[in-house]
């Protein structure tokens, strides 16, 4: 009698990215795709909501300046129905005043525009090895 062992891999966390640019969104979601499961983009705050309650994400990137619903008031939704969901917040805009006002919003981590794929990659890295402890 044979007995065969099948691994079990863990599975690779969830995300959603949110940005009002569809560019970003799939540039985002490139430098992602093989190391976590991107499972859904939204264009605005109130469609991150929505696909927040739908999918489930382990961490939402989410875009400071968008149109119908800003980012601030997407996170504090967010924060508010689902609480371990991890937010990360992506934007141009990062000066010290920014950080403080996605801070007060509920954010898990902030990650400027203006930084290196790698840099972007090993933040979303950190914050999830973080969180998993």
């Amino acid at each position: 009698m044979t007995t065969s062992v099948t691994a079990v891999l863990p599975a690779k966390p969830r995300v959603l990215v949110v940005d009002d640019h569809e560019l970003v969104r799939d540039g985002i979601a490139g430098l992602l795709g093989d190391r976590w499961d991107v499972c859904g983009e939204a264009g605005n705050g109130v469609e991150a909501i929505e696909k927040v309650r739908e999918l489930k994400p382990d961490l939402v990137l989410l875009d400071l300046s968008m149109p119908v619903m800003s980012g601030t008031e997407a996170a504090k939704a967010i924060r508010a129905a689902m609480p371990h969901i991890k937010i990360v917040f992506i934007s141009i805009h990062d000066s010290p005043t920014v950080v403080e006002l996605v801070t007060i919003a509920g954010a898990d981590g902030f990650v400027s525009k203006h930084c290196h794929a790698s840099e972007f990659r090993e933040a979303i890295a950190d914050l999830l090895r973080m969180s998993a402890l």
